[in-house]
């Protein structure tokens, strides 16, 4: 009865993912590529949250089509350590029928298929599976596992991401959380905060494949039902998925950003300009299944 109650467990919260059609053919598309690549994104999409609970998380309300805070590529290789890449939301590339732009304007113009399409060309990678989160299903999940501890060597005060936060080790509540992946009250900016989202998604996963969490039903629960609940995944992707994700994500990561050359002042803004010989080094070492050479790899947490 134990058993059968698990699998019907597994079953609901399976159906309870919301779903989409993110990942499509198009001419052109990368053929299959050794390992398994998922695209994770935060959007800052406002949809379902309350005027009050909008402020509480300093969303600064509705801004029109959802634009991509996040976009996180991560690797799993056939053996060794999972890579996880930070691409910066600024990322001046090309967006397939709308010429070069800031990556994140993909997200805006056709959604998760025009994204998945911008980062596949872009990296020449084939994305495997797709998971997106907003806002609100970001901090219900980590208010779910009871926190995140994170340990900051710099105080980060950002009135625009409702967080005032000193410079030590503190356990993150889910607005706060989503206050510091989402802040770029920092001198690096944009690529501090691509540190920032890696070095907290390490610290997420590491906690919810924790025994003080699985053995935990008071927290198992609750983080697998909002994780559910929270979570939009292409059509083809199920729970078993997810747990492989956060199963492979649980150690010792290669954790670092696209090869970044530096940044220009374009009609789409300020944007961070790719490294083309190091970046074509980079994803074809990934292409091909390999471990990044060190010399690709971005120091960071």
């Amino acid at each position: 009865m134990i058993v059968l109650a698990g699998v019907a467990a597994v079953i609901y919260l399976d159906r309870s993912l919301n779903r989409i059609d993110a990942l499509t053919d198009y001419p052109g598309r990368p053929g299959d590529t050794p390992g398994t690549n998922w695209l994770l994104v935060g959007s800052d999409s406002r949809v379902g949250l309350t005027p009050d609970q909008e402020q509480s998380l300093a969303t600064g309300g509705d801004v029109g089509n959802a634009r991509t805070d996040t976009i996180i590529l991560v690797h799993i290789p056939k053996s060794g350590a999972t890579t996880m890449i930070s691409i910066p939301r600024d990322s001046y590339v090309d967006v397939p029928g709308y010429g070069e732009d800031k990556i994140n304007a993909a997200f805006a113009f056709g959604g998760p298929q025009l994204l998945v399409q911008t980062v596949e060309l872009s990296t020449n990678l084939h994305i495997d599976h797709y998971a997106e989160v907003g806002f609100g299903g970001f901090a219900g999940v980590v208010d779910a596992i009871g926190g995140i501890k994170m340990c900051l060597d710099e105080p980060i005060d950002d009135p625009l991401a409702g967080i005032n936060l000193p410079a030590s080790c503190q356990n993150l509540t889910g607005p706060e959380a989503l206050g510091f992946v989402r802040s770029r009250a920092t001198a690096l900016a944009d690529l501090q905060r691509a540190n920032n989202q890696r070095m907290f998604m390490n610290a997420l996963a590491a906690k919810a494949a924790s025994p003080t969490t699985l053995l935990n039903p008071f927290r198992a629960l609750p983080l697998a039902t909002r994780t559910a609940d929270a979570l939009t995944v292409d059509n083809g992707d199920h729970l078993w998925n997810l747990a492989a994700l956060g199963w492979a994500m649980r150690g010792d990561l290669v954790t670092t950003t696209v090869p970044i050359a530096g940044f220009e002042d374009t009609g789409s803004g300020n944007v961070v300009v790719w490294d083309d010989d190091r970046t074509k080094l980079f994803f074809g070492a990934l292409a091909r299944d390999e471990p990044l050479p060190p010399e690709l790899v971005t120091p960071g947490p």
